[in-house]
């Protein structure tokens, strides 16, 4: 890992990220999943993200973007982009440090996530549904960026967000008694990755850490391929959640050395 991506992620922001979310966030357990581990002949541990009061871990890292910002700018109000899990993170952010955004999220958004993210936002978050694609509702906030002067908060390519996401490293490292040979992470912008491979590639060197993202936009997959970040002329948007045309310039750069 290069040195200026080591300072711009580092293992002590991390650290300094779980303790701003202390009573935000659950401390997930660790649960062995029987049936996996039959099947594989392995020790199989599933890290239960799920049972976050946004059924994500996305609010780890909205919430320390969000919480990081200055006086000024929390007055201003924010502006996100998602297609779901980092709208609810985003809106549950800005009811509990009272800060007015609003979130863009594609038209064709279900209504149970749109309702979703108005139930966490309360009266503190605005839903915008624009466009027919997750680019089409980022572009749009861009938009609002540049006139209104509102900070952006990115769902992936943002240090104070990749710090957030890198929490989940930490508590998996303290949650295993025993050395951790393999760890799984989905990829979609490349956030999650970064951040708890950050945590993993200095304290669990000897860990082998696998990327699985959609195979209708296999982002990361290209990029490293490549050898450099190449953002996808078409992806299949069936995994919204995840299917996005270019990962994170920095998220790159940190996981090609992980």
């Amino acid at each position: 890992m290069q040195t200026d991506l080591k300072q711009a992620i580092s293992l002590e922001n991390v650290i300094t990220a779980q303790q701003v979310l202390k009573g935000v966030v659950e401390q997930t357990p660790l649960q062995f999943n029987a049936g996996l581990s039959e099947k594989f002949g392995a020790n199989i541990y599933l890290k239960r993200e799920d049972l976050q009061t946004v059924r994500s871990y996305k609010i780890r890292g909205a919430y320390n973007k969000v919480n990081s910002l200055s006086d000024e700018e929390k007055a201003n109000g924010i502006v996100a982009a998602s297609a779901g899990n980092h709208a609810q993170g985003v809106a549950l952010s800005c009811s509990l440090l009272g800060i007015h955004g609003q979130i863009f999220m594609p038209s064709t958004t279900t209504a149970q996530k749109v309702n979703k993210v108005r139930s966490f936002g309360k009266s503190f978050a605005e839903v915008v549904l624009v466009g027919d694609t997750f680019d089409d509702a980022y572009c749009e906030a861009l938009k609002v960026c540049e006139k209104t002067n509102k900070a952006f908060i990115h769902p992936f390519e943002d240090p104070k967000v990749i710090e957030g996401l890198g929490t989940i490293g930490l508590e998996i490292i303290s949650q295993c008694e025993k050395p951790i040979d393999y760890l799984v992470l989905p990829v979609g912008g490349g956030g999650l990755s970064a951040g708890v491979g950050t945590v993993f590639s200095t304290l669990s060197p000897q860990t082998k850490v696998i990327g699985v993202e959609p195979k209708g936009a296999p982002a990361m997959y290209t990029s490293i391929k490549n050898g450099e970040n190449t953002t996808l002329d078409k992806i299949d948007n069936f995994v919204d959640g995840a299917a996005v045309h270019r990962v994170g310039d920095l998220n790159y750069q940190i996981c090609k050395e992980i």
